[in-house]
């Protein structure tokens, strides 16, 4: 994470300290690195712009799920960007962050009927439909609303996406989609429905891939889809492959996004000119972690250091509230002291105060520190403040992006009468 590094001993988001971010919001806050984000976004849009792509022919739609703050979807969408949706609160974000409904994508296995009226009254580009019934139900609130809803169908083309069992997504046995067998039969129904305008395909096997392999396979099963409809006069505009490229928690090496799109157009062109005599096909994307992850951390104070028999515990002001990553995947994330220390260096489990055995940050982290100390949870930016809650009525912690030598709050941290605002007492 280039953009968060020691300075004369002191950890810095770009150029400024994390200890004067902690002295004027306090922590648990999660900090943003302008620069990462839009250095992040431009690998997608530069490596695009390289393979000869216009707005017209390749679109990125950033997955707001992975991190929703307006201040992330206001630049990102200053840059271009589209998004992806998976609820109406995700589409109204974007709108009060400035972001354009008609470069928008509905994807989710449950939308409802307000969530449909309120995306087709925003004539957003595309619904990502994931199973027949979703597909009727579309069709009527459209109908309701005097309109053609454009869609592309999800289709799941069971390939092992070979990542963590909870975010694999292109498997026969995974929620999301339509089953591959079943996705001709259910593109001749949607072609017929009135109020129903099939534009495009669209395919997201899982997140957290290394490998482009698994990419390119689904990517492949596709195109032979896609080949299938058009003989049967069923031409369609786009072609979503969804995303999923994985970013470096540990010591992971991720395909690079450059290399991995140059193998895709490749592919994509290849196809486009031996099939369909070069016509172009719009190329879509649903990047998330791999914009946000690494532009992130969030900064923690160390409570109690407890030393035990067995353990040594950092009790810190971050939790699994605020970071529910380790407690949902056990997943990795590094942690690094805000101030570089010359004591000795102990092995400690790095917890949070609530109560739940299963609140911890990291286990068995090498780290000299003392009671007071600041700590950087790592590559925290994507599904850290996005999947925060409530717990043991813990607010959820501050926001800020940093721009250089300048600090922006762009979420205040939540106090307790904030979180029982919409309660009421029955007597």
């Amino acid at each position: 994470m280039p953009h968060f590094s020691y300075q004369n001993g002191v950890l810095h988001a770009e150029r400024v300290a994390l200890t004067d971010i902690a002295k004027q919001f306090g922590s648990p806050t999660y900090v943003y690195s302008k620069a990462a984000l839009v250095e992040h976004f431009s690998a997608y849009a530069n490596a695009c712009k390289k393979n000869g792509r216009n707005a017209d022919t390749a679109l990125v739609c950033y997955s707001v799920k992975s991190n929703s703050n307006l201040a992330v979807l206001h630049l990102l969408s200053k840059l271009g960007s589209g998004f992806d949706i998976v609820s109406g609160g995700e589409l109204l974000r974007v709108i009060a962050a400035g972001g354009n409904p008609r470069k928008v994508i509905f994807s989710g296995v449950g939308k409802n009927e307000e969530e449909m009226r309120l995306a087709l009254s925003h004539d957003i580009l595309c619904f990502n439909v994931e199973s027949v019934a979703e597909l009727h139900r579309l069709n009527q609130v459209a109908k309701e609303l005097g309109k053609r809803a454009p869609v592309s169908l999800r289709v799941n083309p069971n390939v092992d996406a070979k990542t963590h069992p909870y975010i694999s997504t292109g498997l026969k046995e995974n929620k999301f989609g339509i089953a591959y067998e079943d996705a001709l039969l259910t593109y001749r129904t949607a072609a017929g429905m009135s109020n129903i305008k099939v534009v495009g395909i669209d395919c997201h096997i899982g997140s957290q891939l290394l490998d482009d392999a698994p990419l390119l396979q689904a990517l492949d099963k596709v195109i032979e889809l896609v080949d299938q409809l058009a003989e049967e006069g069923i031409v369609l505009h786009h072609l979503d492959i969804g995303g999923g490229i994985g970013i470096t928690y540990d010591q992971e090496r991720p395909v690079a996004i450059g290399a991995y799109l140059d193998r895709l157009f490749a592919r994509v062109d290849q196809w486009r000119q031996r099939r369909h005599n070069g016509s172009p096909i719009q190329v879509m994307f649903e990047p998330g972690r791999s914009i946000a992850g690494n532009a992130g951390i969030l900064l923690t104070k160390v409570e109690y250091l407890k030393h035990g028999e067995t353990k040594n515990f950092a009790v810190v002001d971050a939790a699994m509230n605020d970071l529910m990553r380790p407690a949902m995947y056990e997943a990795w994330h590094a942690v690094q002291p805000v101030l570089q220390r010359t004591s000795a260096v102990q092995t400690y489990d790095v917890v949070g105060p609530v109560c739940e055995s299963g609140d911890w940050l990291a286990r068995g982290r090498a780290l000299a520190i003392e009671q007071g100390d600041l700590l950087a949870i790592m590559s925290a930016g994507a599904y850290g403040m996005s999947m925060a809650s409530n717990y043991n009525t813990r607010g959820r912690a501050a926001e800020v992006l940093v721009d250089g030598d300048r600090v922006h709050l762009v979420r205040k941290r939540e106090v307790p009468e904030n979180l029982f605002a919409l309660e009421s007492i029955v007597d």
